[in-house]
């Protein structure tokens, strides 16, 4: 039950995914921009909800990981209604959604498209609007035009694009200019030494998020990733204690 397997999209396009049944809420984990679920938090939570006979269900967008499909073809849009498809036809509890960096924008889109299925929320250095506040106005006017942007990578040798298709994508699906009508527990937890994200996003988050039920934890010495020990027994930690968890 912990192998990677596909599910066909609508489209025909086989989405990859490892799936574990279990006691809810069902903790499903959303990676970053050109991330998987082969990362080491997606593995922790993984593990550990295993551990805990928990539901929880890992995936790759497609264009990403082991899923079917090109990356430079995918959009915040059709990231939001792939995992719907997946987490509708697998998922047998109210989930909590676990997001990392692009993970955390795209968790607060799916919460709004399906807030009845949704029991939690948790945001590692979430990245709300990045398409806004993560590029100048001279790398803006470029992807307007509809000029790729590649950028150094400090995550790899390879240089990392933004396509444009994306970035106008991501500049419709802006979120932090107005109240989120978001009403369930969030955790959101951020790392102030992140060089990608600064941390007073998440701040911000918290203030448009409309739940009361809302808190946001600082890493003082925490990168982007947060994927030390200590930072991953901090999630897991964050993810036992959520509401609704038996």
């Amino acid at each position: 039950m912990t192998l990677t397997r596909f599910h066909t999209l609508p489209d025909g396009r086989r989405m990859a995914y490892r799936y574990t049944p279990g006691f809810g809420p069902a903790l499903v984990f959303l990676p970053g921009y050109m991330s998987d679920m082969a990362g080491g938090k997606a593995t922790a939570v993984f593990d550990w909800a295993v551990g805990q006979a928990r539901e929880c269900l890992l995936l790759d967008y497609p264009g990403c990981g082991a899923s079917e499909g090109h990356f430079r073809d995918g959009t915040l849009s059709d990231w939001r209604g792939d995992v719907v498809c997946l987490l509708s036809a697998l998922c047998v509890h109210p989930v909590a959604l676990v997001g990392s960096s692009l993970g955390g924008w795209l968790m607060l889109l799916v919460a709004l498209e399906i807030p009845l299925k949704i029991n939690s929320l948790v945001g590692i250095a979430a990245a709300p609007d990045f398409t806004e506040w993560g590029f100048d106005d001279e790398q803006k006017t470029k992807l307007a035009s509809g000029e790729i942007l590649r950028e150094d990578s400090a995550y790899g040798p390879e240089p990392t694009p933004t396509y444009p298709a994306f970035w106008a994508d991501g500049q419709a699906n802006r979120l932090l200019g107005r109240e989120i009508a978001i009403d369930c527990p969030v955790r959101l937890i951020h790392g102030q030494g992140d060089p990608d994200v600064p941390w007073e996003v998440s701040l911000r988050l918290a203030e448009k998020l409309r739940s009361a039920d809302v808190q946001v934890q600082l890493v003082k010495d925490g990168d982007h990733r947060l994927s030390r020990d200590q930072d991953i027994a901090l999630l897991i930690n964050t993810l036992a204690a959520l509401p609704g968890v038996p």
